[in-house]
């Protein structure tokens, strides 16, 4: 037998966090046990651990600290990955742009907004053919979903959504396919008519971002000088959960609006118990802000938020080995407004980096950038003996591609910050914040 290399432990409370990324198991150990389980480590004798304690020897095997010998785990993580992101033919992913176009101009958005972009009806039609090659009679696929982007999607939610939707959701239903749709939007231009439209068809979700509070929210996305974003918004939110749309308010956070994040929980004072339970709140550290010692306060906000009764979360803690990013996975595709193609949907779309086009017939024409992604995994030495390497997987394949050929890590080489991960991570799993 033999101790897991993927086993981590984190001090909390007094006591120690014992954590197995492959397992994705927890033990909570008061400190005479850890000290135990270092000696037995320290001596390799995994044998006088099970003389000494056969009940933690047990528990320790049956929960994956512990394994046989000849049980090759960096193996069993590659098996996983692909499954999950290279064999799944009963499921497909499919990302629309409809345009590039956006009614905010935030700092921090890696795209570049192209005012008149819009997808135009030929590639309309290139898409409905894909569709079609996708779900038919002799097709695997089960189950089809739409996830629509940008810019910001509603903006030609008549001209683009609605025809495709309405188009897969007719063809979903004659082959029996499980068909739905999430949007990644602003939320300013949800109103009861775009949401009466949608209620015939399967809406997953709504995720609807605001960067702070009123006043901070407001300087950042704003439609002019003189008229804000904020109210409308929550607004729009509220009118979502109402006629019961799941929701996902992400929260972007920085060092600056932090201190008014509190404000929006009291904005949703007036929101029935009955209707919060369809929304969620995420919280995500906009990615060029570069202090790390925000987690003490985002940890209190959240416990802030449900004490409000809100269904409040931390975002962004990494499970990309079993729930990779979409871009990961072979059954996925972007269409861009103009039928470029892409995988990842956070960097930018321009043509000089997209990874092929769709044709004219609906046939999706990849370049030697999407080979390479898909093969990109496991190339990386330092994650190979990484102890959380099952849930970080190395980042995602984009990380990959942008670091080939070189040593990196996605967390800096930090091992601080990789125990605070799994700290984090059993801390959402016990519902405890401090």
């Amino acid at each position: 037998m033999k101790f897991s290399q993927f086993n981590t432990e984190v001090a909390y409370n007094n006591k120690y966090v014992l954590f197995n990324a492959l397992q994705n198991h927890f033990l909570y150990l008061n400190p005479l046990i850890k000290e135990l389980i270092d000696a037995c480590r320290a001596h390799d004798d995994i044998a006088g651990l099970e003389k000494l304690h056969p009940t933690l020897f047990n528990v320790l095997k049956e929960k994956g600290f512990i394994v046989e010998n000849d049980y090759n785990e960096l193996q069993e993580v590659i098996s996983i990955r692909e499954k999950v992101d290279l064999e799944n033919e009963t499921f497909f992913h499919l990302t629309i742009n409809p345009t590039m176009n956006c009614n905010f101009s935030c700092w921090y958005c890696y795209e570049s907004h192209e005012k008149n972009s819009k997808m135009e009806f030929e590639t309309i039609e290139k898409i409905k053919a894909f569709i079609e090659s996708k779900i038919n009679a002799s097709s695997k696929i089960k189950k089809f979903h739409i996830a629509w982007f940008g810019g910001e999607p509603l903006l030609y939610f008549g001209r683009v959504i609605v025809p495709i939707i309405e188009f897969t959701s007719e063809l979903c239903l004659k082959f029996g396919v499980e068909f739905d749709n999430g949007f990644t939007t602003n939320g300013l231009l949800i109103n009861l008519a775009t949401i009466e439209a949608l209620k015939p068809y399967p809406i997953t979700s709504f995720q609807i971002t605001l960067d702070g509070g009123r006043e901070e929210h407001n300087s950042v996305r704003f439609v002019n000088e003189k008229r804000g974003s904020y109210d409308e918004i929550v607004a729009n939110i509220k009118l979502l959960c109402e006629h019961k749309r799941f929701t996902t308010l992400r929260i972007n956070y920085t060092t600056k609006n932090l201190p008014s994040v509190v404000n929006i929980a009291n904005d949703f004072d007036s929101m029935s118990m009955q209707h919060r339970e369809y929304l969620s709140i995420t919280f995500h550290k906009v990615w060029q802000e570069e202090n790390t010692d925000l987690q003490d306060t985002v940890s209190s906000l959240i416990k802030y938020f449900r004490s409000k009764g809100l269904n409040a979360l931390v975002g962004g803690l990494p499970d990309n080995l079993r729930n990779s990013c979409y871009a990961d996975k072979k059954n996925h595709a972007t269409v861009n407004y103009n039928g470029d193609l892409f995988k990842c949907t956070a960097r930018d779309f321009t043509s000089s980096s997209s990874e092929g086009f769709i044709g004219e017939d609906g046939t999706l024409v990849w370049n030697e950038t999407y080979y390479k992604r898909l093969d990109a995994k496991f190339k990386n030495k330092p994650c190979l003996t990484c102890s959380i390497l099952p849930i970080c997987n190395g980042g995602c394949s984009q990380v990959a591609l942008e670091n080939e050929g070189k040593d990196y890590c996605v967390h800096n080489f930090d091992e601080n910050s990789k125990r605070r991960i799994v700290l984090e991570k059993f801390l959402k799993r016990t519902s405890v914040y401090v």
